[in-house]
């Protein structure tokens, strides 16, 4: 299986693009990649970029129980910076769809500054 792995003020997870997996991605598979030690390790699985209707890219968020978030934003800045890497944008502003919503998200100063807009947190 191949996936990346980055962090973000604290929290560290696993990108991984769905082209580059056999087979489904379940909730017992999650759990068994985010194990620190019998799996990769990790708070998270980042699964995309998947198509979207709503924005450039979609995004799936996995906590390493197995359950789905709807955002996060260390997640995003990791997956917008893994976008960069890619080469799949160039810094100017481009939007991520999420379980909660459509964020816009720019990467610039050569990779070093990911700016994240997420909306007004809701209870």
């Amino acid at each position: 299986m191949k996936f990346f792995k980055y962090h973000a003020l604290g929290n560290d997870y696993l990108v991984i693009d769905p082209k580059d997996l056999s087979g489904s991605l379940t909730p017992e598979k999650i759990k068994l990649i985010c194990h620190r030690h019998f799996g990769a390790g990790s708070d998270g699985i980042l699964w995309g970029p998947l198509p979207s209707k709503k924005a450039a890219f979609g995004l799936r968020i996995f906590n390493p129980d197995g359950s789905e978030a709807e955002k996060s934003g260390n997640g995003l800045r990791i997956f917008s910076r893994f976008l960069w890497d890619q080469r799949l944008v160039k810094g100017e502003a481009f939007s991520i769809e999420t379980l909660g919503g459509v964020v816009k998200s720019v990467v610039s100063d050569g990779g070093k500054t990911v700016q994240v807009e997420m909306v007004r947190v809701s209870f």
